[in-house]
């Protein structure tokens, strides 16, 4: 199938099959690595990328789907957007990073109970969350 799009501010175009995910999309044909699989179920978050700014799991998400859209992914944002020293492993920084842009792309504040609930659908073993948490509160102030 033909397939047009935009990915971090730059125009593509080309065919893809119909079953293949927008994840190996990024990942497989344009070598955008930033974007993770963990779970491939939709369930851990690494994959998250913002479809038309929404935040979408991009190991869900048909590359068909995408047509016309916007896809942003974890290198097309800032990366001061959150500190190293928040993560360990950083596996998860991806789908973190990308979550809470979307999430404070609105430019409301938040506070600690609010952005856990809301970055809960995102998953990491190592950090326990805290620090995570902590780098998100600091950025939005």
């Amino acid at each position: 199938m033909r397939l047009e799009l935009t990915i971090n501010g730059i125009p593509w175009q080309g065919e893809v099959e119909p079953r293949l995910t927008l994840a190996d999309l990024l990942r497989d044909r344009l070598r955008l690595t930033g974007t993770h699989l963990g779970c491939e179920h939709g369930v851990c978050g690494a994959c998250t990328v913002l479809l038309d700014g929404e935040a979408a799991r991009s190991c869900l998400t048909l590359a068909v789907q995408a047509e016309g859209a916007a896809v942003i992914t974890v290198e097309g944002l800032p990366s001061s957007l959150i500190p190293e020293n928040a993560f360990q492993c950083g596996f998860c920084r991806a789908g973190f990073v990308v979550s809470a842009a979307a999430l404070l792309s609105d430019g409301r504040r938040r506070g600690r109970q609010e952005l856990a609930e809301e970055l809960a659908g995102n998953i990491c073993r190592c950090t326990g969350y805290r620090p995570i948490l902590e780098a998100v509160l600091r950025y939005q102030a």
